[in-house]
C-alpha cells in the first residue's frame, strides 16, 4: 500500500468551544492547532473559519490571516473549504480559491437535507464554476461524497471535464442525512471508484474509530479533528486537535502503512510546490 495521508480538520462548521474549551476558532488558535497536529505526523490541514462571534465565515480576510499564520509556522499542505457558510453565496465560497490559490480545496458533489431543518445546497451550476475555477488557479479538488448519489454525480464532472482526473474523493460518513458510517459502506464506495483515483475517508462523532480503522485496512487516507469529533473516547473530550491525529499516526503504524509528509502529498497528487 501507498503512504497513508492524515488530513487534520481542526474547526469545522457546527462544534462549539461550549461543547469542548480546546476548539480553535481564532486565526492564531487554528494555527497553533495545525502547527502541533503537523507535529503529531498530519501532512494536510482542512480548515473553516470563525468570524468574531465564533460563527461560520467564508471571510476572505480570516482565511487569508489563517494561511498566512499557517505557513509561518510550517510547510503542511493547505486545503481549504467551499462550505463553511451555510448562508454564503456561490461568489464567496469561490473568493478565496482565486485570491489565495491554496494546493487543495473541497468540492461537495451535491445538495443534501442537514437533519437539522437546512439544506447543503450545492447547485450543479455553482459546482461547474467551482471545478472550472480550479483548473484555472491549480487548485486540486478533495470531492466529498457524503452518499452514492454524489459518487455517480462526479462521473458526470468527470466526463464533462469540470474534475480532472485522477480524482481525490473524501468520503463524508455519518452525518444526518447522508450515508451511515458503516464498514460496508464505505467498501461499497470504495468498489465504484474510477481507475487511479485516491480516496480518503472519516466517520463523525461515535463512528469515527470504526472508519479510520477501516480506511487504513482497505488502503486510503484518513482525516481526524474537531470538526469531526471532538470526542477521545466515549465520555471523554478530546484534549486536542493533536492528539486525534497521534492516535492516527499510530494505527498508521499498526497497521504496516507508512506516514505521507507533506512533500509525499505534494508529489502524490502533483501539487505545486511549497
Amino acid at each position: 500500500m501507498r503512504k497513508a495521508i492524515i488530513t487534520v480538520a481542526p474547526t469545522g462548521e457546527g462544534a462549539t468551544k461550549q461543547a469542548n474549551p480546546a476548539l480553535p476558532t481564532t486565526p492564531a488558535e487554528i494555527a497553533d492547532a495545525v502547527y502541533e497536529s503537523y507535529k503529531a505526523g498530519a501532512a494536510v490541514a482542512h480548515l473553516h473559519m470563525r468570524d468574531d462571534n465564533d460563527r461560520p465565515t467564508m471571510s476572505l480576510a480570516k482565511f487569508k490571516e489563517t494561511v498566512e499564520r499557517v505557513r509561518d509556522k510550517c510547510d503542511i499542505v493547505i486545503n481549504l473549504t467551499t462550505s463553511g457558510d451555510i448562508r454564503a453565496g456561490d461568489d464567496e465560497r469561490m473568493a478565496h480559491i482565486i485570491a489565495l490559490k491554496p494546493e487543495i480545496a473541497s468540492f461537495d458533489c451535491g445538495t443534501m437535507n442537514w437533519m437539522r431543518d437546512d439544506v447543503f445546497v450545492n447547485h450543479p451550476h455553482f459546482l461547474t464554476r467551482l471545478g472550472k475555477a480550479m483548473i484555472e488557479n491549480n487548485v486540486k479538488p478533495e470531492v466529498e461524497i457524503f452518499d452514492t448519489g454524489m459518487l455517480f454525480d462526479s462521473f458526470y464532472f468527470i466526463k464533462t471535464g469540470v474534475l480532472r482526473e485522477p480524482v481525490h474523493y473524501q468520503f463524508v460518513l455519518g452525518v444526518g442525512g447522508g450515508m451511515p458510517a458503516t464498514v460496508e459502506n464505505l467498501a461499497y464506495l470504495v468498489r465504484q471508484l474510477p481507475e487511479k483515483a485516491t480516496w480518503s475517508a472519516f466517520g463523525v462523532g461515535k463512528d469515527h474509530i470504526t472508519i479510520l480503522a477501516a480506511a487504513l485496512v482497505l488502503g486510503g487516507d484518513v482525516r481526524v479533528g474537531f470538526e469531526d469529533n471532538i470526542y477521545y473516547s466515549k465520555g471523554v473530550l478530546a484534549k486536542s486537535n493533536a492528539q486525534l491525529v497521534e492516535r492516527a499516526a499510530r494505527l498508521v503504524n499498526e497497521f504496516n502503512r507508512e506516514l505521507a509528509t507533506p512533500k509525499d502529498v505534494r508529489e502524490m497528487f502533483k501539487l505545486r510546490s511549497y
